[in-house]
């Protein structure tokens, strides 16, 4: 019998669950960096226009991964810049 895939609860669920003592370790592979916390002066607003196709795409993800556009937007932003420097490094050696 094919095993079925578990949910992957929501952040606000795993908060829930950590709070109620329960070990939330499995959904954390540890792979991550930890990023010191930003203070208000560390944080700057920006515009940037999108196609209305774009912002579709992203609400697409939005709905899918139960996080917020502006969430979406950061972590796909997160990747092209490690994937430029990554890239970058594989230049230079």
């Amino acid at each position: 019998m094919p095993k079925i895939a578990e949910r992957i609860p929501t952040a606000d669920e795993l908060a829930e669950m950590a709070d109620r003592g329960e070990d939330i370790s499995k959904y954390f592979t540890g792979d991550g960096k930890m990023k010191p916390p930003l203070n208000k002066a560390g944080i700057e607003c920006v515009n940037v226009d999108f196609t209305l196709e774009m912002l579709h795409e992203l609400d697409s993800i939005v709905k899918e991964v139960n996080i917020s556009r502006q969430a979406v937007i950061k972590m796909y932003l997160r990747q092209a810049l490690d994937q430029y420097y990554i890239a970058k490094k594989a230049i230079i050696l």
